[in-house]
Parts: C-alpha cells; structure tokens; sequence
C-alpha cells in the first residue's frame, strides 16, 4: 500500500484559494524570475499539453509584418493592430494575452518551424510519428505499437524507486506517449471514477471484495514476467486512486481556474506535482485544433482556453513553491498549410511552434521561421526537427539518456538553464 508518508506533505497548506489570475500570475512569475539562479531542484517534472488536430501555427505567432502572409491568408489574417507583439516581426494572436507575462519575464521559449522529414498529414499517422519519436525516414514499425517516448523514459528509470505514481494521464484514453510494457500509469478522467467502484448492494463486504481482487491478481499462470505486469498495474491502480483521492481533498487551489476542460484537468495535475513526490511526467490534450471551417472563431476560443488554463496553472505551482521543478511543452501533429481554403478556414499542414514554460527555461525565438514563400507543395519546410526538442527536455531537463530513447543523435536546443 503506498505509505502516506512519501505521498503527503506533512506541512498544511497556508495560501488561501479564491486570489484571481490577474494578481496571483505576475506575483508567481515574479518569484520565479527572482530566483532564475537557483542550486538544481530536487525534482524534474515535465507536463505535456497536447493541442490535438493540428494547431494553425500562423496564427498563434504572426508574422504580422510579412506581406506573404496576409497574400496567403486573405480574410483569415490577423492585423498588426490585433496581435501581441512579440518583436519587430512577430507577435501573439490576441488571446494568448494570458501567458504573455512568461514571455515577458523570459520563461516561454518558442521553437519555430517545427516538423519532420517526409510529413504526413493524416492525423493518425502524424499522431503516432510524434508520440512515438519515429517518421517516415526513421524507425519503422506497425502503427500505434510499442512505447510511447516518454514510456521509455520511464523504463529506464530505477524501478525500485520509480514510486507508485511515476506519470499522471489525464483523459479517458492512455495517451500513446506515455504508453509501456512496463511501468503502470495512472490515467484520471473523472474523479468519482477513479477508484475501486463500491458494489452498492453488498457494501459490507468490501474488504472481503478487496482482499479476494488482491489474491486474484497475485494468483501464478505459470508467466511470472504476466504475473509481475498484471500485479503491479493492479496495485498501482489502487495505490494511485488513492494518492490521487487523497490529493484532490486535501488541495488548496492558490488561483481561481477558468470554468474549462483543459483547466480543470491541469488543476489535477497541481494537485499531483503538490503532493506526490514521485510524478515526473503529466500529460492533458485540449482537442477541436482541426479548424478547415469557420477559423478565426473556433482557433481563437481554443488559444483563449488554452492561455487562460496554463496561466491559472503557472501561477498556482509557483504560489506553492514549485515553479523551479516544472517545464511545460506543447506539442500538435502538424500545422495548417499557409492558404486559407474557401470555407474560411486552413487545411492539414506540417510545420508550427512548440511552446515551452518555465522557471528554467531560457525564453526567447529558437530555429527558423518556416519561409512563406519557399513552399513545398503550398506547405510550409520544417526547419527544425522535433525530436531535437524531446532531446532537449530529456537530456538537459529529465537527465534521460535521449539517444536510446528517440532511436538516434538529435542534437538539444540551448533553451534550458545550464546551471539546473
């Protein structure tokens, strides 16, 4: 049973929920900022925010002063007016307002032009590239088999002190990324769900109930490797519903969050990177990125959530101290192509910006802006690989052996405090 102990904090919490973004947010950032000189932090804890079915690139950072841009765009552009700028030749869609403070105290790198060789733009199979660090030029393998990229980072750690809940998935599927054969991950999507479910009619026996599913799991089949896999995802179900139980009730939100899917999934998250001592990866998607209609509405309500939700979330870990242990990473399978199409929207594309938060992260514009005019088929060239950007976060963040792990030498990106 996983031991209280290495899961609570013994200290109660002191902040007092109910502050709201505007004034908690910059407070937070400005801790962090003030102490961007710190010894290593203890903890190395990467949080994945997917934006699923291919985030328009072109219209998160604005080339607002390239004429191409608004040739290509049409009625989808944005204006110099509308946008946030960033420098002299790019800037924020508006509704990114909410994060434009970490840009400002240098925690937000932004990795242009990213993508791959060769790219597909079928969800699924871009999905997969990604989730699995492999393209059409690399490793091969069936589709949606074997690890996820960070399922081998997590295979290579000291399985005696991987701790009960290593990776936090929030969502009603594994995402692919944190897929493996070996360590057990927790995936949350409803709280009440998330625990073993009472039998209403017999409530009297549930411990019988308990200890006979412990027996049950622990029962030999002659595969003592089955054995170990089948008894240790049970076990770590039951010790992970409870540290997440136990988590969520004893949790002091220091923010009010947004009334949104993404936020309330990153709130679990804090609660988890609050109290759990052993999480080092947390993985949440924010869907409906595949805008082929109607754009310059539904993009801006996801940026919008999306802002809001990853502000909210900032400034709550670092109001309880944890802004030196995290870096936030975005990823999406592809951009939209540069052209608006006739229904007001963009269609599959390849290359587009990952973001990255963090007290740690050395922020600023990293690679080549994809070239508007240098086009391949009317789609933009990547210019950077991403698998460098998983090489960064693995080697100079998580300490991870990023060679074994991406199945090749990606060279890292400078965009993480050398000093951690």
């Amino acid at each position: 049973m996983l031991s209280r102990r290495s899961f609570l904090k013994k200290s109660a919490l002191a902040l007092v929920a109910g502050a709201t973004i505007p004034s908690v947010f910059p407070r937070g950032v400005a801790v962090a900022a003030e102490r961007g000189s710190l010894a290593p932090s203890p903890r190395r804890i990467l949080i994945i925010v997917q934006l699923k079915g291919g985030n328009d690139g072109l219209n998160t950072i604005v080339p607002y002063t390239d004429d191409s841009y608004y040739d290509l765009r049409g009625d989808l552009a944005l204006t110099p007016d509308q946008v946030i700028p960033l420098n002299d030749e790019l800037g924020f869609h508006p509704n990114l307002s909410a994060i434009a403070p970490l840009w400002d105290f240098g925690n937000l790198a932004i990795v242009q032009g990213t993508g791959y060789p060769y790219p597909s733009y079928s969800h699924f199979v871009a999905m997969d590239y990604w989730e699995r660090s492999r393209t059409p030029d690399g490793v091969k393998g069936l589709i949606g088999s074997g690890s996820g990229w960070l399922g081998k980072y997590l295979e290579q750690l000291d399985p005696t002190t991987i701790g009960a809940v290593p990776a936090m998935n929030i969502g009603s599927k594994l995402a692919p990324e944190l897929a493996s054969r070996k360590v057990p991950i927790s995936t949350v999507r409803s709280l009440n769900n998330y625990q073993l479910q009472k039998d209403r009619r017999y409530r009297a026996i549930s411990e019988t109930r308990l200890d006979t599913l412990h027996a049950l799991y622990k029962t030999p089949n002659n595969n003592p490797d089955m054995d170990q896999l089948l008894g240790g995802a049970f076990q770590a179900a039951l010790d992970g519903s409870i540290a997440v139980q136990e988590a969520h009730a004893a949790y002091t939100p220091a923010v009010t969050y947004p009334d949104t899917n993404l936020a309330e999934d990153l709130l679990l998250l804090a609660e988890g990177i609050h109290f759990n001592q052993d999480l080092k990866v947390g993985h949440v998607a924010i869907g409906g990125f595949d805008t082929h209609a109607n754009q310059l509405a539904e993009h801006g309500v996801l940026l919008l959530e999306f802002s809001e939700a990853v502000a909210a979330f900032w400034a709550d870990i670092a109001a309880h101290g944890h802004q030196d242990e995290v870096v936030i990473m975005t990823w999406s399978e592809f951009g939209r192509r540069p052209d608006s199409n006739a229904s007001g929207g963009t269609d599959h594309g390849s290359a587009g910006p990952i973001f990255l938060f963090g007290n740690q992260v050395i922020g600023g514009l990293y690679g080549e802006p994809a070239s508007l005019t240098n086009l391949d088929k009317k789609n933009l060239k990547f210019t950077t690989d991403f698998r460098s950007v998983y090489a960064t976060v693995l080697e100079k963040w998580l300490g991870a052996p990023a060679d074994d792990i991406l199945h090749g030498r990606f060279e890292p990106i400078p965009l993480i405090a050398t000093n951690t």
